[in-house]
């Protein structure tokens, strides 16, 4: 999304489904329109608010509906503590240097670590390159999908955190989906 010290947000964009070790078996699809909080930039990049979301351009004429199948579920206000699974491309030797999709699962449990979160998280360390993974509730592993309630936004030496996706949240989504 951005720089979550300075609030900057990113206007350059791609999304390359089913990406795996350098190939881009669906595609590469470029950001149309970028939608993101305003109380994200204005805090200077407070996580409590790193929620965005993007329309995407067709790729080689097709939409990614069309290439890829679906899409996850997304559900606002969800209940917090539950059990979720959690997806990124971590960029440590030990995560594949970013090359590999990792996962993680847990109960969820509150940001206690920095003043004024709100944000909820598992106990799991993906470092830099996950962020904006997926955090996934009612997982079912073999179909690959779940219920979108967040994506990581922070992570510690002990557990990686998302904001919750409320009523500001929901607002954005609909102005993209509109788009």
């Amino acid at each position: 999304m951005g720089d979550a010290r300075t609030g900057e947000v990113f206007r350059k964009w791609i999304f390359i489904p089913g990406y795996h070790k350098g190939k881009r078996t669906h595609g590469t699809f470029t950001a149309k329109k970028l939608f993101h909080l305003k109380s994200y930039v204005s805090s200077q990049g407070n996580a409590n608010w790193a929620v965005a979301f993007s329309t995407l351009r067709k790729c080689d004429g097709r939409p990614l509906a069309k290439v890829v199948g679906g899409a996850q579920g997304i559900k606002f206000n969800a209940p917090n503590g539950r059990y979720v699974h959690s997806f990124g491309y971590g960029g440590s030797r030990a995560e594949g240097n970013g090359e590999r999709l990792n996962h993680c699962q847990g109960k969820e449990h509150r940001d206690l670590g920095r003043p004024g979160s709100t944000m909820w998280g598992i106990d799991c360390v993906q470092t830099g390159g996950s962020s904006g993974g997926a955090f996934l509730a009612e997982f079912k592993a073999d179909k690959g999908v779940g219920v979108l309630v967040g994506k990581i936004a922070v992570g510690t030496d002990a557990s990686e955190y998302h904001p919750r996706l409320g009523d500001r949240a929901r607002k954005l989504y609909g102005a993209a989906s509109r788009a």
